[in-house]
């Protein structure tokens, strides 16, 4: 592991321990410049493609949809750690189908739910873009839909 002081290769393992995520986290001195820094591994498993709404596929981005839900969640009291574990969620899930391919609707759906429990506006906000509500009465109607739940 290289140190992001010095980029020496040579450091020492001094505490580790695993994260809520599965992955390993360890604490590492660096032996020449002595100073500490932490790294996190975690398996890579593969995700499938995902089959967008126009047929094409794509890779899964982690960073595409964390920037989604951090555009719902915007100056919301949503913490960056429940967004990290929605997002994880999606991820594992999408692992554990063990197909090739899977709908984009897919993750959609699972982020919608996501946010339904963690934030109702940051839910209404994604939304009004995951399911094209283009006018202000269908935005009313889910709004009212969400009051009467609660």
């Amino acid at each position: 592991m290289r140190c992001p002081y010095c980029q020496s290769e040579k450091s020492s393992v001094i505490d580790t321990s695993h994260d809520s995520k599965g992955g390993v986290r360890r604490r590492r001195e660096c032996d020449i410049c002595q100073q500490r820094f932490t790294t996190i591994e975690r398996a890579i498993l593969s995700t499938p493609l995902i089959i967008k709404k126009d047929g094409t596929r794509e890779e899964f981005n982690r960073d595409k949809l964390m920037h989604g839900i951090r555009i719902a969640c915007a100056k919301r009291p949503v913490s960056a750690a429940d967004i990290d574990r929605l997002i994880g969620e999606v991820e594992s899930s999408l692992q554990r189908l063990g197909r090739a391919e899977a709908p984009s609707r897919y993750i959609g759906d699972m982020v919608i739910a996501g946010l339904k429990e963690m934030d109702q506006i940051a839910y209404i906000r994604y939304a009004i873009v995951y399911l094209h509500m283009d006018d202000l009465g269908e935005i009313k109607k889910e709004i009212d839909h969400l009051l009467t739940e609660g």
